[in-house]
């Protein structure tokens, strides 16, 4: 699942990434309106982290501009600002959630998890495909009943196929997805082809169907049609 975190304290910002990069996020920062602007109109992230004070801006702002894209990001609210007004008005935008600094990583933590299940998966921890099951706060799946041993990048693989199922993904939003905007620096796309091929001889080992369709020079479809 990729993040971004908009806040204009570094240090903050630096210790909100660290930890939610132990917790298996893909985590990209902006420290300004504009950084963050930028960043939310080019690439697609599962949930945003927003600063309602920023130079240059407010995050109320970034929220709206959000919204008005029909963008499906999920979004918390963290802010100094112990108003009612200010968390009405996020409320009101589309905002998801709500935090007041200070807080615990842990309690935002389990915040992040509990939106990103509301928007991905209407709440549920279990996501079942066919006979693949995916627990998505424990990074295992099971195909069967039997436990799949995977890595995190196929699993998050796995978890972002079928939260996509039936559509088409090319290999730059797959790269972008997993690894965040920093592929843009990679010179191809050849690792992607790596990864889904471990990822399917795996499913297939196990007893899985072949779900992966490959779309020749486009990308991939994870269907069963």
């Amino acid at each position: 699942m990729k993040i971004l975190i908009v806040e204009d304290e570094p240090e903050l910002r630096a210790e909100i990434k660290n930890f939610l990069d132990k917790e298996n996020y893909v985590c990209e920062t902006a420290g300004t309106f504009s950084e963050a602007d930028e960043k939310l109109q080019v690439y697609h992230y599962d949930l945003a982290l927003i600063d309602i004070t920023l130079p240059g801006g407010t995050g109320l702002q970034l929220i709206e501009n959000l919204k008005n894209n029909n963008n499906d990001t999920g979004i918390i609210i963290i802010s100094a600002r112990n108003s009612l007004d200010d968390k009405l008005a996020g409320l009101d935008l589309g905002a998801d959630d709500y935090m007041t600094k200070p807080f615990h990583l842990s309690e935002l933590n389990a915040r992040v998890k509990a939106v990103l299940r509301r928007r991905k998966f209407e709440g549920a921890t279990s996501i079942i495909y066919n006979e693949i099951e995916l627990l998505s706060d424990h990074g295992k799946v099971k195909i069967h009943d039997k436990n799949l041993v995977l890595t995190r990048k196929e699993f998050e693989l796995l978890l972002f196929f079928i939260s996509n199922k039936n559509r088409l993904l090319t290999r730059e939003s797959i790269a972008e997805h997993l690894w965040g905007d920093n592929i843009d620096l990679a010179d191809n796309f050849d690792f992607i082809y790596t990864h889904i091929n471990n990822l399917r001889k795996k499913i297939l080992k196990n007893g899985g169907n072949d779900y992966i369709k490959t779309v020749y020079g486009i990308g991939y479809k994870f269907s069963d049609e």
